[in-house]
């Protein structure tokens, strides 16, 4: 996918682009995959990063509009008190989103990335450098609204949390497979539109999921609402309890 339509090629990893690849150099495929070996190590080096102060990033992806800010605005009132938090925002333009959890008292980075479909480890690892992790238990990775790409590039996160929307088509685990496969969790988010859709059915968009051979947990919530997004806020705390204990992630 991005191997094609070329958005390996990032503002956070356009130097390295521009310093190993003089006119006239190495064959297009050959540079790319050197992009994505680099965003690799960068990925590593991030979550090294992190372990080595105690926090547990989340990644999550979707695609645009289905939610994500507005249930970080919902977890960050429900765990706010108990966790320390913080949120990296992308977006290609703006600080919309990176305003409304600003306005909660969380800390916020905002990576606007101008024509790139999704984070990469470089951009991330710069706002790293902007978050102070000693202070922190709970990272958010608010990726780029996209069911391609981002999956294709490690952050350096600990787990992907995919939301989809119910407005959006049970079918969209098996038109997206790469996206859900690499998900650790599948959230159905803005369930309190079910009974008025009529066309959307959970049971059958999970089966597409577990077609892709993928077990993980799902859960359905409308963060509008708050319903069920207790139990996502469980899953979180199970997760932070097994990144401090060793135990296994939920």
């Amino acid at each position: 996918m991005c191997d094609t339509c070329g958005c390996n090629v990032t503002p956070g990893n356009r130097h390295l682009l521009e310093s190993a690849h003089p006119a006239g150099g190495r064959e297009p495929v050959a540079v790319l995959q050197g992009l994505l070996a680099e965003n690799d190590r960068a990925a590593a080096h991030n979550r090294a990063h992190l372990e080595t102060h105690g926090v547990l990033a989340v990644n999550l992806m979707s695609s645009p509009g289905a939610g994500k800010t507005t249930l970080l605005e919902q977890t960050i009132d429900r765990l706010g008190g108990r966790w320390r938090l913080a949120v990296i925002e992308g977006d290609l333009e703006t600080e919309r989103d990176a305003e409304r959890i600003r306005a909660r008292g969380v800390p916020v980075v905002q990576i606007t990335t101008g024509t790139a479909c999704h984070l990469d480890a470089h951009m991330v690892h710069r706002a790293l450098h902007r978050l102070d992790l000693s202070r922190l238990d709970l990272l958010f990775i608010e990726n780029v609204g996209n069911l391609v790409c981002p999956a294709a590039f490690d952050l350096g996160q600990h787990h992907n949390v995919t939301l989809l929307a119910v407005t959006e088509g049970d079918d969209k685990p098996a038109k997206y497979p790469v996206m859900f496969r690499a998900a650790h969790l599948v959230l159905f988010t803005k369930a309190d539109l079910l009974p008025v859709l009529g066309d959307f059915a959970p049971d059958r968009a999970e089966d597409h999921l577990r077609r892709l051979g993928s077990a993980v947990p799902v859960l359905s919530l409308s963060a509008r609402t708050g319903d069920g997004v207790e139990a996502w806020c469980r899953w979180l705390e199970t997760a932070l309890d097994a990144r401090r204990t060793g135990a296994a992630a939920p």
